[in-house]
Formats: C-alpha cells, structure tokens, sequence
C-alpha cells in the first residue's frame, strides 16, 4: 500500500518524543495562567473562507451520499485562530477579559507536501483576547511566554525574531510612502529574494531610488537588545507611529532578555505579510533547519473577531509543532524508549504472574510506569526485552511472602541490586522517556 504523502505518523520513540515536546508546551503555558481549549475539528466554509488567501487549501467536508439535513457547506480548519475567533465571539458572555488561551490541536491544509510542511499537522497556540481594548503589555506577555517555553524544548536552539508593523509602517509614511501595507509585503519576501530584486519591486510600487534603499537599510537592522532603536534613528526618518513602534519593540525585547536558552531579537525584515497584523509580529528560526523557514509565528490583531458591535483585539503566537518535530525526527530526535514503561517485572513462570502483576501494581501505586514480561522466557531473554524497548530497569520479584529477595537490574549499567519493593523507585530521570537529540552535523541532515 502506498504511503500517503502529508500526513506524518510517527514511530512509538519518535511520538515519545513529540509527546515531550507538548509537555513542556503545556506546562509552561499553564505556569503562566493560560487555560486550555479545544475547538472543533469543522467549521462552515465562509467562516474558514474569510481571510479569502486560503481558499485552495480548504478541506471540503461532506458525506459520501449527500442527506440534504443540512451538514454541507463544511471545511476542515486550517488554523487555530479562525475557529478560535469564532469560539470567542459565540461565547464572549460567557468568557472573563482579557482571556488567555492555548491550544493544541490538529489541523489540515492542502498544500503540496515537502520537508516541514504537511496536509496534517499539530499546532501549538497561545493567544490573549481583550474586549474592546488589550493593553500593550499582552505582546510583551506572549513573547515571554513562548520565548520560555522555546527555550525549555529539546531541540536545537531557537531564535525568535519580534519586529512591530508601526516601525515598518510609520518608516514608510515618514518617507512619504503612500501605501505601507504594499512595501511590507515585498519587503517581508527579502528571505526569499536577493536585495536588488527587492528594489525593483519596490521600484514597481511607486517608490524613488532613495526610498527603497531607505526601506532596505531599515529592513538590515536587528539587535539582540535594545541598540537597533539608535540605528533606525539614525536613518533620519521622524513620524509618530514608528515612535510608539520603537518603544513597543524595545519593550518586548527588554522584557526577554533575561531568558537564558533562546536568542530574542529585534529583526526589521520581518514584516508578516498579512494585513491583519497591528502591532508586535513574530517569526522563528530553528538553528541548522533555517531551510524550513519560519516554525513560530504570529502577532498582535486588533480585529481578531467582531460582531459589529463589540470588538475583540488580540495577540497570539503559534508553533508549528508538526514543522518542528518532523525534521528533527528524519535526523535522528527520539525519546529513549518506546514505551512509557521504566520497569519490566520479570516472570520466572506463568504460575507466579500473579505475583509479578502484584509487584507491578505496588509501583504503579507510586507512580511508576510498570508493565510485566509478556511470557516466561529465561530471564536472559526477558532482559533483551526491555532492552529492546529501552526499559532501564528489570524487577525480580523475591519468593519472600512479603516480596523481601527482591532485586533491580540497571540494563544500562549491568548492576543488580537488592531493594524493598514497597519504597524503590528508579531515579526522576528515568521516570519517563528521555529525549535522544538529533545530529548537529549539517552533513548528516536532509537537505
């Protein structure tokens, strides 16, 4: 049977390792008070049709005979925030603002597949809605947010990148540039073009020589602190929008800077293309695997969702969790074993399983993954078992009524060693599966 292209499906080590990944994702945006959300998979397709550069990726849901009850006219969603948006505005009664979410979910895009991008994919939302009003503190917020939890996966090192549309913008005007919003877009393409390129674009779009190289030199400014401000001023262009940019951009990355484990930086090429960015945007690189572009991204919206009457702006940040583990999964990223176990009871004979199910169930009681050998073979080849599926530890459990001659084998390490059975347990590390890192020989990655 052919393999269906787009749709990942991962090995028990490798989802080990994904599932590490959410873990720390899910912790850390709990630590910060985010609630979780899960959305519907579904959503009508003029709500999913709205943003309209989407249109070709939308999945059409429909039953194979059609019932006229009123199910057509569905669409997978192909993001987190649309059917969020909506979630908001149907419950907006209901919710305390400004409200915090995160979300883990799948979602489906149909796009052509390649290394990182896929028809179905796990993406990582967090978001801050305000009603009517979200004070600026929210981007400083989300960026420390993500910016930790970033910096706490086990994956090459990242580095987000923060720009503000009210630097690009109010650049632009104080140039006397009369559509903004047009120079972002082809400036926002400079990771994919060559700079001379980008000027004739610009060129296309009405602006003098003086203008786009204006434009250009703005868009090579970036910093790891608070030192581009100088430079933009230095450009000589004045307008009060890109004052409040400055400041803002300068908060967010004042506010990051004390983050140990991710570089947060200030880069004016980010522009995020899409008009429906106000204010803070974000973009991620992952060291070596720059070739998949951006795996985190987002942005302050001032119109997340309206009903006409009230207005709900927000600022929100995804990761691609999908982009991210992937890759990094084809070059080696697994977790140490297959299965949660981190103790393999050994059974001398099916007469005593009941035994070693008893020994097994006092650790799960503790909160130790335990599973039984699956037959009495010789204790040899119960060891290459759990050696097999990467289960640190194996459990004799003693003849002692009272479980007492009960010994643990480290397989790592070849010692054995008496315990009491009613207070062992393995180290915290050895808890659950670790994760095995990925080569950092860009030699040995796909290219």
């Amino acid at each position: 049977m052919a393999k269906l292209s787009g749709f990942p499906e991962l090995l028990p080590a490798e989802r080990n390792a994904e599932l590490a990944v959410l873990e720390v994702l899910r912790r850390t945006f709990e630590l910060h008070g985010f609630a979780n959300l899960e959305t519907r998979a579904v959503e009508p397709m003029d709500t999913l049709l709205r943003k309209g550069e989407i249109d070709k990726e939308v999945y059409v849901l429909r039953r194979l005979h059609e019932t006229g009850d009123g199910d057509s006219g569905m669409g997978l969603h192909y993001d987190l925030t649309v059917p969020f948006a909506r979630f908001v505005l149907e419950n907006a009664g209901k919710l305390e603002f400004p409200f915090r979410r995160y979300q883990i979910q799948k979602v489906w895009r149909g796009e052509r597949p390649q290394q990182g991008r896929f028809r179905e994919f796990t993406q990582a939302d967090i978001d801050i809605v305000g009603d009517g009003s979200l004070p600026f503190h929210a981007d400083v917020e989300v960026a420390r947010v993500m910016a930790e939890a970033l910096a706490l996966l086990p994956v090459p090192a990242m580095t987000l990148q923060v720009s503000n549309r009210k630097v690009l913008e109010g650049f632009y005007l104080g140039l006397g540039v009369v559509e903004p919003t047009a120079v972002m877009q082809v400036v926002d393409k400079l990771d994919k073009l060559p700079g001379e390129k980008i000027l004739e674009l610009l060129a296309e779009q009405g602006l003098s020589d003086e203008q786009a190289r204006a434009c250009l030199a703005l868009a090579e400014i970036s910093a790891p602190d608070t030192s581009f401000v100088d430079r933009v001023r230095a450009l000589g262009v004045n307008h009060p929008m890109l004052d409040e940019g400055l400041g803002e951009l300068a908060a967010v990355v004042e506010a990051c800077a004390g983050i140990e484990g991710v570089t947060v930086l200030a880069d004016l090429r980010i522009a995020r293309g899409l008009d429906y960015y106000t204010g803070t945007v974000f973009e991620t690189r992952m060291a070596g695997y720059e070739h998949l572009g951006s795996v985190c991204s987002g942005g302050r919206y001032d119109q997340l969702a309206s009903d006409g009457k009230r207005t709900f702006p927000g600022v929100g940040i995804s990761l691609g969790v999908s982009r991210l583990i992937v890759p990094l999964v084809a070059d080696g990223l697994v977790a140490d074993r297959s299965v949660p176990s981190a103790v393999l009871v050994a059974l001398v004979d099916e007469a005593s399983r009941d035994r070693s199910d008893a020994a097994a169930q006092i650790l799960r009681s503790r909160g130790i993954p335990t599973e039984v050998a699956a037959s009495a073979q010789k204790f040899g080849k119960q060891i290459r078992y759990a050696e097999r599926r990467g289960i640190p530890y194996v459990l004799f459990p003693g003849e002692d009524p009272g479980f007492g001659g009960t010994s643990v084998k480290d397989i790592r390490s070849g010692e054995q060693v008496d315990v009491d059975l009613g207070s062992w347990s393995p180290p915290d590390e050895d808890l659950r599966p670790r994760i095995q890192q990925p080569s950092t020989d860009p030699q040995e990655k796909t290219p």
